[in-house]
């Protein structure tokens, strides 16, 4: 059990999203850094998919009511266990009783709690994400408030084991972090301006000459009204070559959409189904992880890829993640 002392701006339970609905207007939903929050479970011998707080720039303040694995992916927002600095993308054993809290952002925006067993709320419509604008999944369908208790799934058997090990390494101390962590080279830059590659959008050719240029050489700012369903972004405005009218159509997490005022809207994780306004773009699936940290004032360029090479980026992204899947399965077995 975890308690919820104070929620921080906005703290919600996320999985990898609620997928097969769309068609009767039920968003996708799930975590905003898919990347980070997987690795976060591979750290406490969780699956995957399993449950995950999201935590967005103003951390919430956490208690433990019993010993448990955590670990902490993504943004750095400057955790701290009962006052004392702990690690990111690594294991750490707390005991119960321990508090955990967060300080000002050094880097990125979004970081993923994972806990041994996962947090055990209802799965609605195959998902346990938090959809807060229908009032469904993750904990009574809303963000965390103060008060709030969280229960935890079972730990896998090699979580039990791994957590034993680590409670004698913790002798007095509160904590115990895992010797070795995710590799550097493994672990995504967010930084404050941020390339971002990006595919042509289904009705690019519909743009002045200039604007598709201007798509692919200008630097756009992440406005203050941006949320997970979209990032609003401001500068060089960008137009049609003539006034079209268009029918809704599907639009995907990364959609690059151009209302009027020719200011650009990425949509994101809890975006609507359809969409009805010009896409000039499509950011490639590999590069959403570092779209999700961006926050307001931070700057993003758009670099131009073919599909075939965004699908090969991720194809090379998917086969790294795995090989650190089976590193990270032989670092827990040998810590047994």
């Amino acid at each position: 059990m975890i308690t919820i002392k104070k929620p921080g701006l906005l703290t919600s339970i996320q999985d990898l999203g609620r997928y097969g609905y769309q068609k009767y207007g039920i968003i996708v939903s799930g975590a905003m850094d898919s990347f980070s929050h997987r690795i976060a479970n591979l750290l406490v011998g969780n699956e995957e998919n399993a449950p995950t707080l999201e935590i967005t720039l103003l951390g919430p303040v956490l208690e433990f009511h019993e010993d448990t694995l955590i670990s902490l992916c993504g943004g750095d927002l400057t955790p701290l266990i009962n006052g004392k600095p702990i690690s990111m993308w690594r294991t750490i054993y707390v005991k119960k009783g321990s508090e955990l809290r967060f300080g000002k952002p050094k880097e990125g925006c979004r970081v993923y709690l994972a806990v041994a067993g996962g947090f055990s709320v209802p799965t609605v419509m195959g998902s346990k994400s938090t959809y807060i604008s229908a009032g469904i999944g993750g904990f009574k369908g809303r963000a965390l408030v103060a008060g709030d208790q969280v229960s935890v799934c079972n730990q896998s058997l090699l979580s039990s084991k791994i957590m034993l090990q680590m409670k004698k390494q913790a002798e007095d101390e509160s904590f115990a972090e895992m010797e070795w962590s995710v590799a550097s080279n493994f672990i995504p830059m967010f930084k404050k301006e941020q390339t971002i590659r990006v595919m042509r959008g289904r009705q690019f050719s519909l743009f002045t000459y200039k604007s598709q240029k201007d798509i692919f050489s200008k630097t756009f700012e992440v406005t203050t009204h941006s949320d997970r369903m979209g990032y609003r972004l401001k500068g060089e405005t960008l137009s049609l070559e003539h006034p079209t009218e268009m029918l809704s159509e599907a639009v995907s997490f990364g959609t690059i959409q151009v209302p009027s005022d020719g200011n650009p809207i990425i949509l994101l994780a809890d975006r609507q189904t359809t969409g009805g306004y010009p896409k000039i773009g499509q950011v490639a699936a590999v590069d959403l992880s570092l779209l999700a940290q961006a926050k307001p004032g931070d700057m993003i360029r758009f670099s131009e890829i073919t599909d075939e090479e965004a699908q090969l980026l991720l194809i090379h992204r998917e086969r790294k993640l795995q090989e650190l899947k089976k590193g990270i399965l032989l670092k827990l077995v040998r810590e047994e």
